[in-house]
């Protein structure tokens, strides 16, 4: 069974803490990740552009210039796309950007995301994270003494106000939930800072 150490919030080594087999020591699949990533960007997309093609465009009804005779090209309306105020050629469309990944790649995916992070040494268990107030550089201190003060992701096992309010001025640190935890954020954190009690829920929900 994985182990990692336990730290505290001066970053101090506590102790040690036994990690889920089927969530720390998955094999690393590359293709599902990427797949699920792609499939979390692409979710973010509104999908809500849209241009007008030639048939679309006001205006054009009639032919511009006689067929022949004139030296110049055969154009029928001035609403063709190369013309000004002229349609868009495959113009865009609102369109849904959603890509179905099965829910065997997705639990793959976080499985091997999870143990890349442990292999990586990019995994920090903390016992608990509590803070007096909401203040800026309470948590600032606390993931300096972690070491991880570049891009970090602070795992909770529920809403905090105190740890959230102070994590939300610092640019290179973002709260997360064990319920909205995901494969995109944990890939893109440079640590992944996670609670004791936030890890016990993860091998809970997601170890099955």
């Amino acid at each position: 069974m994985p182990k990692t150490e336990l730290y505290n919030m001066e970053g101090k080594v506590v102790g040690e803490v036994e990690l889920s087999e089927e969530l720390f020591n998955a094999p690393v699949n590359v293709a599902a990740m990427h797949l699920v990533v792609r499939s979390y960007l692409a979710a973010q997309r509104q999908g809500t552009q849209s241009a007008k093609t030639r048939g679309e465009v006001r205006g054009g009804g009639r032919k511009i210039y006689r067929q022949k005779g004139t030296g110049n090209a055969r154009h029928h309306g001035n609403r063709a796309p190369q013309f000004k105020h002229g349609g868009v050629v495959f113009a865009p469309k609102p369109r849904d950007y959603v890509i179905a990944v099965p829910k065997k790649v997705r639990r793959l995916a976080f499985r091997s995301a999870l143990t890349s992070r442990l292999q990586d040494g990019d995994l920090i268990v903390v016992d608990e994270l509590k803070l007096a107030e909401g203040k800026t550089r309470l948590m600032a201190g606390v993931l300096k003494a972690l070491k991880a003060e570049k891009k970090a992701l602070v795992v909770l096992p529920e809403r905090d106000e105190n740890v959230v309010r102070a994590t939300a001025n610092l640019a290179e640190a973002k709260t997360s939930y064990v319920n909205t935890l995901n494969v995109y954020d944990i890939l893109r954190a440079g640590k992944l800072v996670v609670t004791k009690a936030a890890l016990a829920s993860v091998e809970e929900v997601y170890a099955s």
